[in-house]
Protein backbone atom coordinates (compact mmCIF):
# COMPACT_ATOMS: atom_id res chain seq x y z
CA UNK A 1 0.00 0.00 0.00
CA UNK A 2 2.69 2.48 -0.92
CA UNK A 3 4.31 2.08 2.48
CA UNK A 4 0.96 2.15 4.32
CA UNK A 5 -0.03 -1.15 5.85
CA UNK A 6 -3.40 0.10 7.12
CA UNK A 7 -5.71 -2.28 5.29
CA UNK A 8 -8.75 -0.68 6.94
CA UNK A 9 -8.49 2.41 4.73
CA UNK A 10 -8.15 0.50 1.45
CA UNK A 11 -10.90 1.01 -1.12
CA UNK A 12 -9.95 -1.97 -3.31
CA UNK A 13 -7.20 -4.52 -3.86
CA UNK A 14 -5.56 -1.93 -6.11
CA UNK A 15 -4.44 -0.04 -2.98
CA UNK A 16 -1.93 -2.79 -2.16
CA UNK A 17 1.61 -3.64 -3.13
CA UNK A 18 2.95 -7.19 -2.91
CA UNK A 19 6.35 -8.66 -3.66
CA UNK A 20 6.61 -11.01 -6.61
CA UNK A 21 8.25 -14.39 -6.05
CA UNK A 22 11.39 -12.71 -7.48
CA UNK A 23 11.27 -9.98 -4.81
CA UNK A 24 9.99 -7.11 -6.95
CA UNK A 25 7.35 -4.73 -5.59
CA UNK A 26 4.18 -5.10 -7.64
CA UNK A 27 1.38 -2.57 -7.33
CA UNK A 28 -1.88 -4.46 -7.67
CA UNK A 29 -3.08 -1.48 -9.68
CA UNK A 30 -1.34 -3.35 -12.50
CA UNK A 31 -4.40 -5.64 -12.56
CA UNK A 32 -7.00 -2.87 -12.86
CA UNK A 33 -9.85 -3.89 -15.16
CA UNK A 34 -9.18 -7.62 -14.78
CA UNK A 35 -11.06 -10.25 -12.82
CA UNK A 36 -8.76 -11.76 -10.22
CA UNK A 37 -8.54 -14.99 -8.30
CA UNK A 38 -6.31 -14.49 -5.27
CA UNK A 39 -5.31 -17.75 -3.62
CA UNK A 40 -2.95 -18.99 -0.92
CA UNK A 41 -0.99 -21.98 -2.23
CA UNK A 42 1.22 -24.74 -0.85
CA UNK A 43 3.27 -27.41 -2.57
CA UNK A 44 2.73 -30.23 -0.06
CA UNK A 45 -1.01 -30.11 0.61
CA UNK A 46 -3.60 -32.73 -0.26
CA UNK A 47 -5.34 -30.08 -2.37
CA UNK A 48 -2.19 -29.11 -4.29
CA UNK A 49 -2.36 -31.27 -7.43
CA UNK A 50 -6.02 -30.61 -8.23
CA UNK A 51 -5.81 -26.90 -7.43
CA UNK A 52 -2.68 -26.23 -9.48
CA UNK A 53 -4.08 -28.26 -12.39
CA UNK A 54 -7.44 -26.49 -12.35
CA UNK A 55 -6.01 -23.01 -11.71
CA UNK A 56 -3.84 -23.56 -14.78
CA UNK A 57 -6.92 -24.63 -16.78
CA UNK A 58 -8.86 -21.55 -15.69
CA UNK A 59 -5.94 -19.29 -16.53
CA UNK A 60 -5.41 -20.82 -19.96
CA UNK A 61 -9.12 -20.62 -20.78
CA UNK A 62 -9.82 -17.09 -19.51
CA UNK A 63 -6.54 -15.15 -19.61
CA UNK A 64 -7.41 -13.64 -22.99
CA UNK A 65 -10.73 -12.45 -21.51
CA UNK A 66 -9.03 -10.72 -18.59
CA UNK A 67 -8.65 -13.30 -15.82
CA UNK A 68 -5.55 -13.04 -13.68
CA UNK A 69 -4.58 -15.45 -10.91
CA UNK A 70 -2.41 -14.22 -8.05
CA UNK A 71 -0.95 -17.06 -6.00
CA UNK A 72 0.58 -16.44 -2.59
CA UNK A 73 2.60 -19.31 -1.10
CA UNK A 74 1.96 -19.74 2.62
CA UNK A 75 3.59 -22.05 5.17
CA UNK A 76 1.12 -21.46 8.01
CA UNK A 77 -0.80 -24.72 7.62
CA UNK A 78 1.21 -27.68 8.92
CA UNK A 79 4.35 -26.40 7.21
CA UNK A 80 3.10 -27.44 3.77
CA UNK A 81 5.07 -24.75 1.90
CA UNK A 82 8.54 -25.08 3.44
CA UNK A 83 10.63 -24.07 0.42
CA UNK A 84 12.30 -20.78 -0.32
CA UNK A 85 11.48 -18.72 -3.41
CA UNK A 86 13.75 -20.82 -5.66
CA UNK A 87 12.18 -24.10 -4.55
CA UNK A 88 8.68 -22.67 -4.97
CA UNK A 89 9.58 -21.50 -8.50
CA UNK A 90 10.98 -24.94 -9.35
CA UNK A 91 7.79 -26.59 -8.09
CA UNK A 92 5.62 -24.14 -10.05
CA UNK A 93 7.66 -24.78 -13.20
CA UNK A 94 7.04 -28.53 -12.87
CA UNK A 95 3.32 -27.73 -12.63
CA UNK A 96 3.56 -25.50 -15.75
CA UNK A 97 2.28 -22.49 -13.84
CA UNK A 98 1.77 -19.42 -16.04
CA UNK A 99 -0.15 -17.29 -13.54
CA UNK A 100 1.53 -14.82 -11.16
CA UNK A 101 3.37 -16.06 -8.09
CA UNK A 102 4.15 -13.81 -5.16
CA UNK A 103 6.51 -14.13 -2.21
CA UNK A 104 5.66 -16.47 0.63
CA UNK A 105 3.48 -14.67 3.17
CA UNK A 106 1.36 -15.17 6.25
CA UNK A 107 -2.39 -15.03 5.73
CA UNK A 108 -3.37 -15.21 9.41
CA UNK A 109 -2.21 -13.52 12.59
CA UNK A 110 -0.65 -10.17 13.34
CA UNK A 111 2.01 -10.70 10.64
CA UNK A 112 -0.54 -11.46 7.93
CA UNK A 113 0.05 -9.55 4.70
CA UNK A 114 -2.16 -6.41 4.64
CA UNK A 115 -3.82 -7.60 1.40
CA UNK A 116 -4.97 -10.76 3.13
CA UNK A 117 -6.24 -8.80 6.14
CA UNK A 118 -8.25 -6.73 3.67
CA UNK A 119 -9.59 -9.77 1.81
CA UNK A 120 -10.81 -11.35 5.05
CA UNK A 121 -12.42 -8.09 6.17
CA UNK A 122 -14.24 -7.65 2.86
CA UNK A 123 -15.51 -11.24 2.58
CA UNK A 124 -15.45 -12.83 6.03
CA UNK A 125 -17.87 -15.73 5.39
CA UNK A 126 -18.09 -18.22 8.19
CA UNK A 127 -14.49 -17.92 9.26
CA UNK A 128 -14.28 -14.16 9.76
CA UNK A 129 -10.70 -13.08 10.31
CA UNK A 130 -9.33 -16.54 9.62
CA UNK A 131 -8.09 -18.38 6.58
CA UNK A 132 -8.80 -21.99 7.51
CA UNK A 133 -6.43 -23.78 5.12
CA UNK A 134 -4.38 -23.70 1.92
CA UNK A 135 -6.12 -22.84 -1.34
CA UNK A 136 -8.69 -20.40 0.02
CA UNK A 137 -9.76 -18.45 -3.05
CA UNK A 138 -11.06 -14.88 -3.33
CA UNK A 139 -12.75 -13.66 -6.52
CA UNK A 140 -12.21 -9.97 -7.28
CA UNK A 141 -14.26 -8.03 -9.84
CA UNK A 142 -12.88 -5.62 -12.46
CA UNK A 143 -13.16 -2.75 -9.97
CA UNK A 144 -10.89 -4.45 -7.45
CA UNK A 145 -13.74 -5.39 -5.09
CA UNK A 146 -13.95 -8.74 -3.32
CA UNK A 147 -17.12 -10.46 -4.58
CA UNK A 148 -16.75 -14.10 -3.51
CA UNK A 149 -14.78 -16.28 -1.13
CA UNK A 150 -14.34 -19.99 -1.76
CA UNK A 151 -13.06 -22.48 0.80
CA UNK A 152 -10.12 -24.81 0.22
CA UNK A 153 -12.50 -27.65 -0.60
CA UNK A 154 -13.87 -25.79 -3.65
CA UNK A 155 -12.11 -27.00 -6.77
CA UNK A 156 -11.18 -24.05 -9.00
CA UNK A 157 -13.24 -25.28 -11.98
CA UNK A 158 -16.35 -25.04 -9.75
CA UNK A 159 -15.76 -21.27 -9.84
CA UNK A 160 -16.24 -21.09 -13.63
CA UNK A 161 -19.78 -19.64 -13.61
CA UNK A 162 -18.82 -16.99 -11.07
CA UNK A 163 -15.68 -16.06 -13.02
CA UNK A 164 -17.64 -15.83 -16.28
CA UNK A 165 -20.29 -13.64 -14.65
CA UNK A 166 -17.65 -11.06 -13.65
CA UNK A 167 -15.67 -11.33 -16.89
CA UNK A 168 -18.87 -10.56 -18.81
CA UNK A 169 -20.03 -7.78 -16.48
Amino acid sequence: MSGNDDYTTAKSVYDFVAKSIKGEDISLEKYKGNVLVIVNVASRCGYTSKNYKELNELYEKYESQGLRILAFPCNQFRGQEPGDADKICQFAAKKNVKFDLFEKINVNGKNAHPLWKYLKKEEPRTFGDLIKWNFTKFLIDKNGKVVERFPSSTNPLKMTKDIEKYLNA
